[in-house]
């Protein structure tokens, strides 16, 4: 799969497509729609599927140096405005807070990033490591060929001990069986 074809699938979602023209209003630095909403438009696309099948929300990321709540919640409010008329949940967050609550939430420390793409570089499967800029840019730092065939391998850049990589796998081939996966993680 190049760049464009994978470009032109995800686009075949319309919220996709939405979302990225209307990204840029948002006016959050380093603004990338992510995870997903792209390789869940791919799969579906591969399966003869309707575009917006198994995606169960459209994940924005962007990265501001000011960690507050107060800042984080001011962005999810603007993406709820702009967003509202899509019927799809749009989940927004700030890259430079997750290490202040993922592992309270799933168990693991994260480190603190510096930029949006780390925390894209951070996924639990290597195929899902992608985001599209608010510019239209593709990021894909395992390239295509893997989320193409369907195969869903751990990341190694994540630090899972492999529960949560094994629990993401089983979500994703509930709703694609034909993906193959690497279970060792």
């Amino acid at each position: 799969m190049t760049e464009t074809e994978f470009l032109d699938t995800i686009l075949q979602n319309p919220v996709n497509a939405a979302i990225l023209e209307r990204l840029p209003l948002l006016g959050a630095p380093q603004a990338h729609l992510v995870a997903g909403a792209l390789f869940g438009s791919v799969w579906n696309a591969m399966s003869g599927r309707p575009p917006t099948e198994n995606i169960r929300d459209y994940d924005l990321f962007y990265y501001d140096p000011d960690t507050s709540y107060q800042a984080e919640d001011a962005v999810i409010r603007r993406a709820a405005h702009l967003f509202a008329d899509l019927g799809a949940v749009v989940e927004v967050r700030n890259q430079a807070r997750v290490h202040l609550w993922f592992e309270r939430r799933f168990g693991q420390p994260r480190p603190p990033i510096s930029t949006v793409r780390q925390g894209i570089e951070q996924f639990l499967v290597r195929c899902t490591c992608l985001g599209v800029s608010q510019g239209g840019e593709l990021y894909a730092p395992g390239g295509l060929d893997e989320l193409a065939a369907g195969i869903l391998r751990p990341n190694p850049h994540n630090a899972d001990d492999g529960r949560l990589y094994r629990a993401k796998v089983a979500s994703y081939r509930e709703r694609w069986p034909w993906l193959r996966a690497d279970i060792q993680g």
